[in-house]
């Protein structure tokens, strides 16, 4: 069996990773060194709520959707971890369950490292431990706009600033058009904002009477960053 190896455009967004780019090349060497390429279709569940954590991942290509069940039985989307992000860590921190489920969105191409690996990494490497550090303080700060904008923002921001949010990660331009390539169904979208489908249709098509965006089946393709933006801060 071949072993896989990471196309040049996956390299590329590995290694453009906000955080993966400023580690040290030493470091950066060492866990690729360590990790294991794996290649999936859509709808793989990769990790499961309450599971032991045994791998830390980078994601390569396409997404991976982290949601939970209510419950009512109803999938909840909490977010899609796009290329170049790395994630895992806490449980193998912790040592407690995984606290939701991960699923692949779309083909995907995933950097796995065991949890030995891992280990080894944070007792050769201090670096990684504190740029790990970093990385989830930043991630505690985003939680917390987050939950501030889900109590005093109105559903056209949120809904605005997301789409920018899938936009700058997503993003595929076409001259002045920007289309999120991630194939998203409005009630994807509607559980990142916390609103319903019909509601997020609604403001969706008030985006696109304002000449911010276009809505396709399963694509949004944004007109207009400025208008966007605008709305974002009414």
């Amino acid at each position: 069996m071949t072993t896989p190896v990471l196309t040049t455009d996956e390299r590329q967004q590995i290694d453009r990773g906000p955080w993966f780019s400023k580690l040290s090349p030493a470091l950066r060497h060492d866990i690729l060194a360590r990790t294991v390429i794996r290649r999936y279709p859509d709808g793989v569940q990769i990790g499961t709520r309450g599971a032991p954590a045994v791998d830390w991942i980078g994601v390569a290509s396409g997404a991976v959707r982290v949601s939970s069940v209510s419950i009512s039985g109803k999938q909840i989307t909490l977010t899609y971890v796009e290329p170049g992000t790395w994630f895992g860590d806490i449980s193998l921190f912790d040592g407690l369950p995984h606290t939701h489920d991960a699923t692949t969105h779309g083909p995907t191409t995933l950097l796995i490292v065991r949890k030995h690996d891992f280990n080894d990494l944070l007792a050769r490497h201090s670096e990684l431990s504190e740029a790990l550090l970093r990385l989830n303080c930043r991630r505690l700060r985003l939680m917390f706009n987050v939950f501030e904008d889900l109590n005093t923002k109105p559903l056209a921001s949120r809904l605005a600033k997301q789409v920018l949010l899938l936009a700058r990660s997503y993003g595929i331009t076409n001259g002045e058009e920007i289309r999120i390539g991630l194939q998203l169904a409005q009630e994807d979208l509607a559980q990142l904002v916390g609103a319903s489908r019909q509601r997020v249709n609604q403001e969706l098509k008030g985006f696109e009477r304002e000449g911010a965006l276009r809505i396709e089946p399963t694509r949004l393709v944004v007109l207009s960053r400025e208008k966007l933006a605008a709305i974002a801060e009414r």
